[in-house]
C-alpha cells in the first residue's frame, strides 16, 4: 500500500492488477478537500470578509467548467484556467453551498466572478505554505494556452511547501 500525502492509503499503487472500486474513493476525496476551500471562505465571511493576518489565497480554476460565470473578456482571456487572489481587492465574498462569488478587479475593472467548488483545481494559502491540488472534474475540457492568470493583486509566489496532491490512477 503506497500513503498519499494527504494520508489516504491506496493499494491501486501498489497493484495495478487490483480490481477497478464499485466505491468512488477518489471522487469522495476530491469532494471533500474541496470542502475545506468552502469552509475556509465560509470562515471570512462570518468574520467580515477581512482575511487574518498575513493570510491570503490563490485559487486556480477551469473557466470553462459548468457553473463557472466570469465577464466574457477574462473567459477570451483565459479559455481553459484561471488564478485569482483574494488578499486586499476583493467584496461581496459569498459561500454557498457547491460555489462562491466574489467580485474582483482585473485591470482596474471591476468583475463578478462564481466559480462552483468542482471546478477548483488547486487553492493555496502562501501565508502558511498550505496547498492543495485537485485533479479536473471537467474531463471533456482540453488544455490551452493562456497567460498567467491572477487579479490586481501584489506579486507573490504561490507555491506552498506543503502541497496536498490527490491522483488516484484509474484505469481505462
Amino acid at each position: 500500500m503506497t500513503k498519499r500525502p494527504c494520508g489516504v492509503t491506496t493499494r491501486h499503487d501498489m497493484n495495478s492488477d487490483a480490481p477497478d472500486s464499485l466505491i468512488p474513493y477518489d471522487e469522495i476525496v476530491q469532494e471533500a478537500l474541496r470542502a475545506v476551500v468552502g469552509r475556509v471562505l465560509g470562515s471570512i465571511v462570518s468574520s467580515g470578509s477581512t482575511l487574518p493576518g498575513p493570510h491570503h489565497f490563490y485559487i486556480t480554476f477551469k473557466t470553462g467548467a459548468p457553473g463557472v460565470s466570469i465577464p466574457p473578456h477574462l473567459r477570451e482571456r483565459f479559455p481553459d484556467e484561471m488564478t485569482i487572489v483574494l488578499q486586499n481587492k476583493f467584496w461581496d465574498l459569498e459561500v454557498l453551498p457547491h460555489s462562491f462569488s466574489v467580485g474582483l478587479t482585473f485591470n482596474q475593472v471591476p468583475a463578478k466572478l462564481t466559480i462552483p467548488f468542482a471546478a477548483i483545481t488547486a487553492f493555496v494559502d502562501p501565508a502558511v505554505d498550505f496547498g492543495l491540488q485537485f485533479q479536473a472534474t471537467v474531463e471533456t475540457l482540453e488544455p490551452e494556452s493562456h497567460e498567467d492568470a491572477e487579479n490586481d493583486g501584489p506579486d507573490t509566489d504561490p507555491n506552498g511547501s506543503n502541497v496536498v496532491s490527490v491522483d488516484f490512477g484509474r484505469k481505462k
